[in-house]
């Protein structure tokens, strides 16, 4: 048990680092905090183009798994600490 909690926690800061990546790839659509830094001046509405749209499919992936990983691993930790 000891042998998943480590390689899910090692998924774990994996994803982390990719996700924060991945949503810092992402174009800025006005509204928010990227308007403070420029990013509101050439932004489009919506996704164009294959790029932007697979960028939003490997980014729902990655948080599905990122989720995934912190439920098995507050599981394990759960019933762990009852044995």
């Amino acid at each position: 048990m000891e042998i998943l909690q480590v390689v899910l926690q090692v998924v774990l800061a994996i994803t982390s680092l990719l996700l924060t990546l991945l949503i810092l790839l992402h174009k800025g659509r006005g509204g928010g905090l990227s308007d403070m830094f420029g990013g509101g001046i050439t932004s489009n509405l919506g996704a164009s183009g294959v790029a932007e749209r697979n960028l939003n499919r490997i980014t729902i992936v990655l948080a599905l798994v990122w989720v995934a990983c912190i439920v098995v691993l507050g599981l394990i930790t759960k019933f762990s600490a009852g044995i």
